[in-house]
């Protein structure tokens, strides 16, 4: 996947679903990594830490 689809299927999912998306893009790389689909597993790594940025830091 190129940075920009990345980018915007992060802003996409957390849009949609919230702080949520980030744990499900998390589950979703452990299943594939589980399955040897690193590649894919790569992409939602990718995909997770995008989310994190655009969430930005955590508020105590």
């Amino acid at each position: 996947m190129r940075e920009i689809e990345i980018h915007d299927y992060a802003r996409q999912l957390l849009e949609a679903h919230g702080a949520r998306a980030i744990a499900e893009a998390a589950r979703n790389a452990i299943e594939l990594e589980a399955k040897g689909e690193f590649e894919l597993a790569k992409d939602w790594r990718h995909i997770e830490d995008a989310m994190k940025l655009m969430r930005g830091p955590h508020q105590s």
